[in-house]
């Protein structure tokens, strides 16, 4: 089956899928970063200060999630979005209509832990456990929300907000998600691929030809060897997002004609998505795990060391190939290596964590900031560290791929 023939037969299940991730934008970095100036200004709040409550909202969200993520496992994909997508109109409201700096705190939270954690989990499980040879092109067509909701509302957002201000952007966001989102997906998932969503005991197995569960998965090595790379896009990239308006003034630029760069890097995104799901259904997402992180490291390493705004495309486009890549992968390499009967309980965990980092990055780069660490010296240490990560997945991936051959 052709990719084509493929979006064709499974149109209404991955069309919910795209749906869940596009909407997943307003509780995404970039997105809530947009408002990071106006936030600052209303409520005079220095980098370190906002920095810290994004960290204490975030962390919080990533807690909740570790503990209804695994409702995946047992409920309907189409019940769960019904409840997400009402609490998370309501946290675009309140964003809207936020008053008090500490209300800042529980507002980021939800929209944390609606947006980027559970709208992010319900798509990605809900695409790895209905697909099993064709995995790979359904998470890479479902993560094409991520790229074209990063494609298009940095620049709408920021033009919204210069017209009619940035309460109104967030008013916008609420509208969408409980006029458009919320009636779509449940029309979408009026019958969902497997009808139960539960997988039975032969399929989609892993190591060891078995289904692991979270406890086992943690009480293995392996899951702790691979965590330090699978953090490392998630705190980086969020944190480039966070400090876009930081990283303007300290080039020279403008926000709005950065911003204006973001289609290019949602365009490298789609590609490097589209490509990466095909590969993965053809070689497996494990042969890819030691090269996925080297364009990110390249374009951190440009963007912390030009000057030049004509040279600002080719970083962003660096760091879009690295997450566009990453989008399919890591959604598939959990249930290749851990099945699929467990799949929303690890899943969760590992989602979880990646929130965490999304929660230390902005915190702790703006305290080195404010200690006298330049950003720009921030992206040499982080392209470093990639480097390294690169490496240590050349050993993982060989190591699990003997532990699979020799059960």
């Amino acid at each position: 089956m052709t990719t084509l023939q493929f979006v064709r037969a499974n149109a209404r299940w991955l069309a919910a899928g795209v749906l869940l991730t596009w909407s997943s934008s307003f509780g995404q970095t970039y997105f809530i970063a947009l408002s990071a100036g106006h936030l600052r200004h209303t409520f005079g709040l220095s980098l370190t200060s906002w920095g810290l409550i994004y960290t204490c909202g975030t962390i919080l969200s990533a807690a909740l999630l570790i503990q209804t993520g695994s409702l995946a496992d047992r409920l309907r994909i189409r019940t769960l979005a019904l409840f997400v997508l009402v609490g998370f109109s309501v946290m675009c409201f309140a964003m809207a209509t936020v008053t008090h700096w500490l209300l800042l705190i529980p507002i980021i939270f939800g929209l944390r832990f609606s947006g980027q954690g559970m709208m992010s989990h319900l798509a990605l499980t809900a695409m790895a456990r209905w697909y099993r040879a064709e995995r790979g092109r359904a998470l890479a067509v479902a993560c094409l929300g991520f790229a074209v909701a990063e494609g298009m509302w940095p620049f709408a957002f920021v033009a919204l907000a210069s017209q009619f201000g940035w309460r109104q952007g967030w008013f916008v966001a609420a509208l969408l998600l409980i006029c458009l989102v919320l009636p779509l997906t449940l029309a979408l998932l009026r019958q969902e691929r497997t009808p139960q969503s539960f997988v039975t005991q032969e399929d989609g197995l892993g190591i060891g030809r078995r289904h692991w569960t979270r406890r086992e998965a943690l009480s293995h090595w392996l899951i702790w060897v691979l965590l330090p790379g699978i953090l490392a896009p998630p705190f980086v990239i969020t944190t480039v997002f966070f400090h876009q308006v930081h990283l303007v003034e300290i080039k020279g630029w403008t926000l709005a004609t950065y911003v204006a760069l973001y289609p290019a890097y949602s365009a490298t995104t789609v590609i490097s998505n589209l490509a990466t799901g095909i590969l993965i259904d053809r070689i497996g997402p494990a042969r890819l795990l030691p090269f996925y992180l080297l364009p990110l490291a390249a374009g951190l390493g440009l963007m912390g060391s030009m000057d030049n705004f004509w040279l600002a495309p080719a970083a962003l486009m660096l760091i879009g190939a690295s997450q566009g890549c990453s989008q399919s992968m890591i959604g598939a390499i959990w249930p290749e290596y851990y099945g699929t009967r467990h799949l929303g309980a690890i899943r969760a965990m590992a989602v979880s964590a990646m929130v965490i980092s999304t929660a230390v990055g902005p915190g702790l780069t703006a305290w080195l900031i404010d200690l006298g660490i330049g950003f720009e010296t921030q992206c040499i240490w982080m392209s470093a560290y990639l480097v390294g990560a690169s490496l240590l997945f050349l050993f993982v991936s060989q190591a699990a791929e003997r532990m699979r051959t020799s059960a």
